[in-house]
């Protein structure tokens, strides 16, 4: 009888560990989605707040050529072609700012009539880069002042300086 029970609790033993292992895994899993939901929510919040701003900006009358041209950027080139980099695309039309190129980690999946290239790319020298991509602006910002000389900065920056 002895030898019968120390397989089925070694098996016993096996399945509760086995459980607990496959419930840890679940739960660590739940927590990295949950994060992952958490951070997508915060940075559609803060691309939300950004674009309710511009409207504010547009609803007085004011646009962000306006900023760039009282700094003299006359050749710009936009970090982030999703909704914003779109938006800001045609905002510059036809105003004395001209959009030299656009920067986009997804380039190659980018449709645009302007030339879209990767950060890694060569970048050509622009009077700034305005960023679109606000949730990542710090990391963006490192990234583009190892490559070019120009300022890099916030398109939420310039609505809130309008």
């Amino acid at each position: 009888m002895k030898k019968v029970m120390i397989p089925i609790l070694s098996a016993g033993a096996g399945v509760l560990a086995g459980m607990a292992a496959g419930a840890g895994l679940t739960k660590k899993a739940s927590n990295t989605e949950i994060a992952k939901e958490r951070e997508m929510a915060e940075k559609h919040l803060a691309l939300f707040l950004m674009m309710n701003r511009w409207v504010e900006v547009k609803q007085q009358g004011k646009s962000p050529a306006d900023y760039l041209l009282t700094k003299k950027y006359q050749t710009i080139a936009i970090y982030g072609m999703s909704y914003a980099g779109e938006r800001l695309v045609e905002e510059l039309k036809n105003s004395g700012v001209t959009v030299s190129y656009g920067i986009d980690k997804k380039a190659g999946g980018v449709y645009s009539d302007m030339e879209v290239v990767s950060p890694e790319d060569g970048l050509r020298e622009v009077d700034a880069v305005i960023v679109t991509s606000i949730f990542f602006m710090d990391e963006i910002e490192k990234a583009l002042s190892v490559k070019l000389s120009c300022p890099v900065i916030s398109l939420e920056d310039i609505l809130y300086e309008l």
